[in-house]
């Protein structure tokens, strides 16, 4: 499985008539120029990793045929992972700028693992980084309320971790809920059950579906009107609903969406992960046109900017970022169709729904809730 652009392994993913499997791997050999020697993958050169997009990274050089930086990436994971199952949400050059645990941070290995699992199938991967995945998901869900959402972050002091933000984020633990899911079913895999994971994940998606006003307020951000979509806790017609709710607000059509509703910019990874929220939810026409759009951030050697100041026709910040071409090459995958996680967001592959059990919101079990799973007891077969 080489790495260049004349030799690639058959999962590289392409779009009819938008981009090709030798744009795709242009984009992923950006990705890999910014890696450095430690095995992470920073914002971009210079800037901070935080392991939420420098596991999306991993899974785009996967996609995208760097399968040896992708192992490098992964690697460092492991490398970086503190005892308690956290990773410092800022590393400059290997060095900690900021020692807070974040844990939707901390949760997203299980879905980069899930993933590498699914394009590759190689359990011997699975098995040496399943330690890990345990351990992320053990601190996160310590850290879940009596709502069902889940603490934003721990500080740390000292070397050791300290005080909990107990503010909720919609969109963190909307990408913690997909954690679950693909956590249990890696869990399944290596036949190490977690029920614990599975009540925790009930509860959680009742929250999103049903509480979500009881998480910090973030409406002013774009990533909290999409992210239950994307998690996978709103699905079927209520994912479309959710959708429609604020369209407007945040699409600038042929453009891409804003990151934040005030502000006169889109940005090329919020567009692309409401790409893969659309997909989702099964409206492949306006996902398509999304990704379209946002191509006037790409760069003729395949790098693409962070975002677009329409106001002014800048791009700004002036920089290319790993986790913009990340998002773009994970979209391509799942509208192409192309390597055997092309499916990580749609969550067809991941384990159904957890049951809302254990619920201390205030809430009865609804009868028939949501998925077909108790806590220990699968329908799904990996």
């Amino acid at each position: 499985m080489a790495d260049s652009t004349t030799d690639l392994p058959t999962w590289v993913p392409a779009v009819d008539g938008l981009l090709s499997v030798h744009d795709v791997a242009a984009t992923a050999a950006s990705i890999a120029a910014m890696q450095e020697p430690s095995g992470a993958v920073p914002w971009t050169v210079g800037e901070h990793t935080d392991v939420w997009n420098h596991v999306e990274a991993a899974m785009a050089l996967l996609v995208g045929g760097q399968v040896e930086a992708s192992d490098r990436a992964f690697q460092w994971c492991l490398d970086t992972q503190r005892p308690d199952g956290s990773w410092p949400m800022k590393i400059v050059a290997g060095e900690i700028e900021d020692h807070s645990g974040e844990t939707n941070m901390s949760a997203y290995l299980a879905v980069g693992v899930w993933h590498n699992w699914l394009v590759r199938r190689d359990e011997e991967f699975v098995r040496r980084h399943w330690p890990a995945v345990r351990a992320g998901l053990d601190w996160v869900v310590s850290l879940q309320l009596p709502f069902g959402g889940i603490a934003w972050s721990q500080e740390w002091t000292d070397g050791e971790p300290g005080a909990v933000n107990a503010d909720a984020l919609v969109a963190g633990s909307s990408s913690i809920y997909q954690a679950l899911r693909a956590g249990v079913a890696l869990s399944e895999l290596v036949d190490e059950p977690q029920p614990e994971w599975e009540l925790a994940g009930g509860r959680l998606g009742h929250a999103l579906r049903e509480h979500r006003d009881l998480f910090l307020d973030k409406s002013e951000f774009s990533m909290d009107w999409y992210y239950p979509v994307l998690g996978g806790a709103v699905r079927g017609p209520a994912a479309l609903e959710l959708l429609a709710t604020r369209w407007d607000d945040f699409v600038e059509p042929g453009l891409g969406i804003r990151c934040v509703d005030r502000n006169p910019w889109v940005t090329g990874a919020e567009t692309c992960e409401l790409v893969l929220a659309l997909d989702a939810a099964g409206d492949r026409e306006r996902a398509l046109q999304l990704l379209t759009d946002v191509q006037h951030l790409r760069t003729e050697d395949g790098k693409y900017w962070t975002g677009w100041v329409f106001p002014d026709q800048v791009n700004w910040p002036h920089e290319h970022t790993t986790y913009t071409a990340a998002a773009v090459i994970l979209a391509v995958d799942a509208l192409g169709h192309g390597s055997g996680g092309s499916d990580i967001m749609r969550g067809a592959t991941l384990v159904p729904d957890f049951q809302e059990l254990a619920l201390e919101c205030g809430c009865s079990s609804p009868s028939g809730a949501s998925g077909d799973r108790v806590a220990g007891v699968s329908a799904h077969t990996s």
